[in-house]
């Protein structure tokens, strides 16, 4: 195949045998891709996605795979799913990133996280992605209506750092918004460990509990004296609203984060925490959160 056919379009002998093959092999099979909208709450950065009814019909061939998996926590068979379509389906790439599509075959949901092996002389577009999850059933929504934005889902402190949002974004880690650019920061909370040995149980049932967490809040677009001014912002938060206490000696690390196309290194630094708390503090300024930030959900793409 010259340039000029692929500039302009034209099939070649290649891509139309492959074209039989696959409407052969298929039998002209269509799969149905449902559009859905992101939803997000305020308290905890928790993602869900809510279905708009946005359907579109694709004619491809879809492949399936199944790894059998025993986790300590689950067992689940993954499905690796794999989509060769005869077209470039535009609306998987045009989307924002508030919305997706799901596909649907004998019972399973799927999308795709990446496409692989294009060839413009075949002129097949191959997308890559695995089944939904049993455990992320519960993040796929048929409905916004009635859903619960008022409480949070985490049990740990993360509702005190979202809310410490002035000097930057705050993101609970692995829920940073997708391609956002820096300034922002992003916090990982692990080993929360009880320092009152039974929660203390108040006239309104609430549960209340000294708690301690190592929080470390990864940075990215802050030179050193705006690093200086957001830790002093957080102790600032502990000395005058008493949210959290303090039980280290932190400092501002310099972090690499490299790519090797530019030689050059992110604007990344760190710093790790060890902190106590009260879940009732945590939970005051979760309320807090929810009357000052309304829900993000984002209809038909848009942001709101």
């Amino acid at each position: 195949m010259s340039v000029e056919e692929a500039i302009s379009g034209e099939s070649s002998p290649l891509q139309s045998a492959l074209t039989t093959g696959l409407d052969a092999i298929s039998q002209n099979q269509i799969i149905e891709f449902t559009q859905y909208t992101l939803l997000i709450l305020p308290v905890d950065g928790y993602v869900f996605w809510v279905k708009t009814g946005n359907v579109i019909s694709v004619k491809g061939s879809i492949h399936v795979a199944v790894d059998q998996q025993q986790n300590q926590d689950e067992t689940l068979g993954i499905n690796h799913v794999i989509f060769t379509s005869e077209q470039e389906v535009n609306p998987f790439n045009d989307v924002s990133p508030t919305t997706m599509y799901i596909g649907t075959f004998e019972g399973l949901k799927f999308a795709f996280n990446n496409q692989r092996n294009f060839y413009r002389q075949a002129s097949l577009w191959h997308y890559r992605g695995n089944a939904v999850y049993p455990a992320m059933e519960t993040q796929l929504l048929d409905s916004a209506t009635g859903f619960d934005v008022d409480t949070a889902i985490v049990s740990n402190s993360l509702p005190i750092w979202l809310a410490l949002n002035d000097k930057c974004p705050m993101y609970p880690s692995f829920l940073v918004s997708p391609n956002i650019v820096p300034p922002y920061a992003s916090v990982d909370i692990t080993a929360t460990t009880a320092l009152q040995t039974a929660p203390w149980i108040d006239l309104d049932s609430t549960h209340n509990q000294l708690c301690t967490e190592n929080v470390l809040i990864t940075l990215y677009g802050l030179r050193n004296p705006e690093a200086l001014d957001f830790q002093d912002y957080l102790y600032n938060d502990s000395v005058l609203n008493g949210n959290w206490g303090l039980m280290n000696a932190p400092a501002i690390v310099d972090e690499k984060r490299t790519q090797s196309e530019m030689s050059i290194i992110a604007q990344k630094k760190s710093l790790s925490l060890s902190v106590s708390y009260y879940q009732s503090r945590a939970q005051d300024v979760a309320r807090q959160l929810i009357l000052t930030a309304p829900v993000n959900y984002y209809p038909q793409g848009g942001v709101s």
